[in-house]
């Protein structure tokens, strides 16, 4: 029987695992997923205790046209009502806390202004147009700043697009381009992000746990701390995987492939590198050297032409860093002020952005419990800045030189919040310092990119958010599901192929709303 060995444990391994199984006929313990930290999940992780403080990177936003992802995890049983699926979950609890924020945007007086208005003027408009029907191949090696005038960056649409989705001016013009596209049916409820997805608990406990369980009751092996450093490829024009090499302990080893055998490679990593803060100590930057997922892709594209550029995305850290903060207490102050600041109950008010403030902070109230083994007395919140170099308007120095106390005093006094000294010594403040964070959403051209199966492949395939899929989006779980799908359909011939990707500017309907909206005073 044919092996498959998945390197990296995140959200696109795991998917892939469960394609192999699913929709490939391959048997659990024929897989092996080879992980290089101490935890599954990659970048869909979550931690901690009330006591020591939750920690999570990010958080991941869905909408109704995930369909890879909806697919996937329509098989997969839900940990706390397995008559149910992981998808069956999340649609219920959109029904019940679905968003309706009423505090999207927030003035230099702290203030909620209107944001039902995007604030275009016809300039703009023509702009977005335009950039939304220009061919990819015209904007490789653009920037955004290339396609817009700089008013447009101080429009209602561009605060709320941005944090929405991680945007920075100088990010690629292809991404921005293809977020348009991909997101044109969004528009109409943007200012209340209604259309935007969650799940019940952070994407660790409601995803990762509950595939990584159908998988292991599968058979599949996951072999933590064990770094792949190199593959074997056979001599000859084909493109063929003899052999792997790891190191585990300190020892390296080798595993040989079998001619049917295949290899899922997870090239490159948006969280490598990060490191955390507390709320009295700072967050160190690191970038001492790459993790294996980088080195690999190094490795690889260093050996053959046609496996992308991996230079690309991890070679420009002041442009791709961003910081989050999570923070936790067991006193209800601040969530009281925050339901009466801004008119929702925690939950459902959606992300709240400052949108003068010099770091662009956003924070969130996630509905209670957001960690699976939450107590009932514990709050767990969240927020990040797309600008940590920035000196804060409160906190007279960079973000990335705060610690967690002076983060959540800043976002205290853009609130105005007079209860501000007791949220603080009642609050444990985790900062996130991440310097890959949006490498994904860097300037690139066509071929950046690793191709999902390479050109001549007989068993090679990259997954997760540096393989190249058409059309379809970066920074999102849609997009890692859909490159696993993509790697096992393609590499074992099926069939049955993944969905297509949802293009809302086709429908007439959708268009003409997103129109209307771009016209709303």
């Amino acid at each position: 029987m044919a092996k498959a060995y998945l390197v990296g444990s995140g959200i696109a391994s795991l998917s892939a695992a469960a394609f192999l199984i699913r929709e490939g006929g391959f048997k659990g313990t024929d897989i092996t997923v080879l992980e290089e930290q101490d935890r599954e999940g990659g970048s869909l992780d979550a931690a901690g205790s009330p006591e020591t403080g939750y920690t999570m990177r990010g958080g991941r936003m869905f909408e109704i046209h995930f369909e890879c992802t909806y697919d996937l995890l329509g098989s997969i049983p839900s940990l706390d009502d397995p008559s149910k699926s992981v998808t069956e979950d999340t649609f219920a609890f959109h029904e019940d806390f679905a968003w309706d924020d009423h505090a999207r945007l927030v003035d230099a007086e702290g203030k909620v202004i209107d944001s039902h208005s995007m604030g275009f003027s016809e300039r703009d408009r023509l702009e977005l147009v335009k950039c939304v029907g220009t061919p990819e191949k015209l904007l490789d090696g653009k920037r955004i700043t290339d396609c817009f005038s700089p008013e447009f960056f101080r429009t209602n649409f561009w605060w709320m697009w941005c944090t929405t989705f991680a945007f920075e001016p100088w990010h690629s013009a292809v991404e921005f381009r293809r977020y348009l596209n991909r997101f044109v049916h969004l528009f109409k409820t943007f200012d209340s992000m209604s259309g935007i997805y969650r799940t019940r608990f952070n994407q660790y406990d409601s995803i990762v746990r509950p595939l990584l369980k159908w998988l292991t009751d599968q058979g599949v092996t996951v072999r933590l701390g064990t770094t792949v450093t190199d593959l074997t490829l056979a001599d000859g024009d084909a493109l063929t995987v003899e052999a792997l090499t790891c190191t585990r302990g300190g020892r390296t080893e080798e595993i040989t492939l079998a001619p049917d055998d295949l290899v899922m490679v997870t090239n490159g990593s948006m969280t490598a590198g990060s490191t955390l803060g507390s709320t009295d100590t700072v967050p160190a930057l690191d970038t001492s050297g790459a993790d294996g997922a980088w080195r690999l892709w190094e490795t690889l594209a260093a050996k053959r032409s046609g496996l992308g550029r991996p230079e690309v995305f991890n070679s420009s850290i002041p442009e791709s860093t961003w910081e989050s903060f999570t923070v936790t207490t067991k006193d209800p102050t601040f969530f009281k002020l925050m339901e009466k600041f801004s008119g929702s109950e925690a939950g459902k008010g959606g992300l709240i952005t400052f949108k003068d403030s010099k770091w662009l902070l956003t924070i969130v109230l996630n509905h209670q419990p957001h960690f699976h083994d939450q107590p009932e007395d514990t709050y767990v919140w969240w927020g990040y800045a797309l600008f940590p170099d920035e000196e804060g308007d409160f906190v007279r120095k960079p973000m990335r030189e705060c610690t967690g106390r002076e983060i959540l005093d800043e976002v205290l006094h853009h609130l105005r919040f007079e209860e501000g000294p007791q949220i603080l010594d009642h609050s444990i403040v985790l900062p996130a310092l991440m310097p890959y964070i949006t490498s994904q959403f860097l300037v690139r051209s066509a071929g950046d990119r690793a191709p999902v199966v390479p050109e001549g492949s007989t068993n090679l395939a990259f997954i997760g958010q540096y393989a190249e899929v058409p059309d379809d989006v970066v920074f999102t779980v849609e997009y890692s599901v859909r490159t696993a799908w993509t790697a096992v359909a393609q590499l074992l011939g099926l069939k049955k192929q993944p969905p297509p990707v949802y293009k809302g500017g086709h429908d007439p309907r959708v268009l003409v709303e997103a129109l209307q909206t771009m016209h709303r005073r």
